[in-house]
């Protein structure tokens, strides 16, 4: 797994007004937490984070973290993992990051992208639709041997075959977390509209109306007998 170097500093303030000017400045505000430890607030260069994630191990990168000015006024480095990112819902901009400190060699809980492998015998062949329906899964392993992906081999998939967890196999040191039965990859029919039956409105509408007329009759009847009776 590879690990990047990044430098930060600590920030005092945490206030919207400062918040602003950090990132006029380049630097995303973030937070470095750890269960047991007092949460850190920190500004992080935006473009070498943006370096660090876009390496091959992707979000799951590890991140070796030089704090400046550190909570007891000193540098100090910390081994940090990505755990949330906030964008901002138009622009690109990274707005805050959340990093959590880790131990190499106590196991943690991270998920992996799946990436497929091949083209699948039923969509070249016969048309089938292939339905990627689970993106990333849950794996459980220490922090050196997080994979940066599963592939999944499709290329033997004719219509109607599914992949499901219990199917992929995990690579060494890695717990696969997700329910076995849960379906990964399928491969469908193809998908046929089917064109809507000509004169189904016309032949039910009248019919429609001509009971409605015929129970308006049929109360009108009921109601002018009394009155015949008065007469």
């Amino acid at each position: 797994m590879e690990r990047i170097q990044l430098k930060t500093q600590v920030r005092e303030d945490t206030g919207k007004r400062l918040t602003k000017l950090l990132r006029k400045e380049g630097l995303v505000p973030a937070i470095v937490y750890k269960e047991g430890k007092d949460t850190i607030h920190i500004g992080i260069s935006e473009r070498e984070l943006r370096r660090a994630i876009h390496t091959k191990a992707g979000a799951n990168v590890i991140i070796n973290l030089k704090i400046e000015d550190g909570p007891k006024n000193k540098d100090e480095d910390r081994v940090v993992i990505i755990k949330e990112i906030q964008h901002h819902p138009i622009r690109e901009q990274i707005l805050h990051i959340d990093f959590q400190e880790i131990s190499l060699t106590e196991k943690l809980e991270v998920s992996v992208p799946i990436r497929i492998k091949g083209e699948a015998e039923g969509v070249v062949k016969d048309e089938g639709v292939m339905e990627h329906i689970l993106w990333e899964i849950k794996v459980e392993c220490l922090p050196t041997e997080i994979p940066a992906k599963i592939e999944v081999e499709v290329g033997h998939m004719k219509i109607g075959d599914s992949i499901l967890i219990k199917d992929i196999q995990a690579p060494p040191g890695v717990k696969i977390l997700e329910d076995e039965g849960q379906t990964v990859i399928s491969v469908v029919p193809p998908y046929v509209e089917k064109p809507a039956e000509e004169g189904v409105e016309e032949a039910i509408e009248p019919e429609l109306i001509r009971e409605k007329k015929e129970e308006e009759g049929e109360e009108g009847a009921g109601e002018a007998a009394p009155e015949e009776e008065k007469k």
